[in-house]
């Protein structure tokens, strides 16, 4: 997906599916998903969303959760990557990039994770000919691998890609691995997921098998039909985050190769991963998802707050170790 691409959906008159910020909540290791119990997890995640969020999560995560630091105000669910890092070239140590605004968010978002959930493409729906279903409760899934180690394989990962911004609007083109040179505004890291699922699984051994990748290319463009073994069309649900990798430009020497790594260490950005527990209180996600031709708001079929409210939603810290700061170590990996 281009810049001028964005740029032009934001501006067109017509919109489909919800475009909405949410507010870092928190950054610790636990994963739910894929560790549920753990407590730490494998590696550290920067997460957004319903206060919920806990080592092990079940059941209704939306009847559960009391706040989020979502716009969406009946949206309670949980959305988390990996976190990115600087590893200085010359001693080794490590520092967590901080996570800022995307552009044209609500005023008082806090950093956080930009969410979609899109029926059709960016600028149109289709719900005469495609109805969307929303995800029931209980649903999660991920997407990509931080096992995910060569090229072809991340290539293979239709949706998740990077950009090396110019400025919040200016993102240049999409890439496979992490920029091979400082960026003026950061680095733009964005995850889409699934739009067909199985029907019948709100989860699988691998955290994916029960939804369907119909998708063959990048950017926001409409899922082609569902197979047989997953019929049922889900929101394609999407992830942005801006990393604010500008305060470690200076200490990246010329010439040299890219210094950011993801939590969980490896040696480049191809395994870039997210996970989504949706949590959305009652009908709300589905109110909207049957709203023809709406962008942000779904017409006003479910209810906003301010992001001044959102911030105020919080978990405790359930790990106690540091993640920030100059560390020897990233959290969980060995020396």
């Amino acid at each position: 997906m281009k810049s001028l691409s964005i740029a032009l959906a934001l501006a067109a008159p017509v919109h489909a599916g919800l475009r909405f910020g949410c507010s870092s909540l928190t950054i610790q290791r636990l994963d739910p998903v894929v560790e549920p119990g753990n407590s730490p997890s494998a590696h550290v995640h920067h997460i957004v969303g319903g206060n919920a969020f806990n080592a092990t999560m079940t059941g209704d995560v939306g009847a559960r959760a009391t706040c989020t630091t979502c716009e969406m105000s009946e949206d309670f669910s949980n959305y988390w990557t990996a976190v990115l890092y600087f590893k200085h070239p010359t001693n080794g140590s490590y520092h967590r990039v901080p996570v800022v605004n995307n552009a044209a968010l609500a005023p008082n978002t806090k950093g956080g994770i930009t969410v979609y959930y899109t029926p059709h493409d960016f600028t149109t729906d289709d719900l005469k000919n495609q109805p969307i279903t929303a995800f029931p409760p209980g649903f999660r899934m991920t997407v990509g691998s931080p096992a995910t180690n060569s090229l072809d394989q991340a290539k293979g990962h239709i949706g998740l890609r990077y950009n090396c911004l110019q400025t919040l609007i200016n993102r240049g083109a999409e890439m496979v691995d992490f920029p091979d040179r400082p960026c003026p505004a950061g680095i733009f890291a964005v995850h889409h997921f699934p739009a067909c699922w199985d029907g019948k699984n709100l989860d699988s051994p691998d955290h994916q098998s029960h939804m369907y990748n119909t998708i063959r290319y990048d950017g926001f463009t409409n899922a082609p039909p569902c197979p047989a073994s997953h019929p049922v069309r889900m929101p394609q649900v999407t992830y942005e985050t801006v990393w604010d990798t500008t305060k470690f430009n200076s200490m990246w020497p010329s010439g040299t190769p890219n210094p950011f790594v993801w939590s969980f260490e490896g040696t480049s950005g191809y395994g870039t991963h997210a996970d989504y527990m949706f949590g959305w209180k009652g009908d709300s996600l589905q109110r909207a998802m049957n709203k023809s031709e709406c962008f942000y708001d779904g017409c006003g079929s479910i209810t906003k707050q301010a992001m001044t409210e959102a911030n105020k939603c919080t978990v405790p810290d359930m790990v106690g170790e540091e993640t920030d700061g100059w560390l020897d170590k990233l959290p969980g990996m060995a020396m």
